[in-house]
């Protein structure tokens, strides 16, 4: 399994609330929140985003509240991975568990720029930044979860049992 897109690039410490404002959290239509996906952190991200791109930050994605509207946001934006330095552990949970790919690799966040090409392949966990010529060695998926992340969420998988 393989992502492939550009990057979009953050920071430390991406709030659950700048992923999708709580002012959007009356509705749980993935489509809908998408049209909200960063609005408060990149105005322009919803308007740039292609199916397949890439979210690389830095510290602690995805802190703050353990809403799973922000996974759902992230991938109904078209968003094919994220990848941090590293993330609030209650966002990596729900983005596994609504089949969001997420890797942690600090040298990939701290190597990769935005706009840069990257791949991702979860099963050797190497990130490799065709921009720039450049690979990382990620954590690749243990088997389980990479079929979650097939299965598209959790409980689709455990439904396909």
């Amino acid at each position: 399994m393989k992502a492939n897109g550009h990057v979009f690039k953050y920071g430390d410490n991406v709030d659950t609330d700048v992923i999708i404002p709580a002012r959007y959290l009356n509705s749980s239509d993935p489509k809908e929140l998408a049209t909200h996906c960063m609005e408060d952190i990149d105005k322009e991200f919803v308007n740039k985003v292609q199916q397949g791109d890439i979210i690389v930050a830095d510290k602690n994605f995805g802190c703050g509240s353990s809403r799973e509207h922000a996974p759902i946001a992230i991938k109904a934006a078209g968003v094919s991975c994220v990848i941090a330095e590293t993330f609030a552990r209650i966002f990596y949970r729900n983005a596994i568990n609504i089949g969001l790919p997420i890797i942690e690799c600090p040298e990939a966040a701290a190597g990769i720029e935005a706009g840069d090409e990257v791949e991702v392949d979860f099963d050797s966990g190497v990130i490799t930044n065709k921009t720039k010529g450049t690979s990382f060695q990620g954590q690749p998926f243990p088997e389980f979860m990479q079929k979650i992340i097939k299965a598209e969420g959790l409980v689709n998988y455990i439904n396909s049992k």
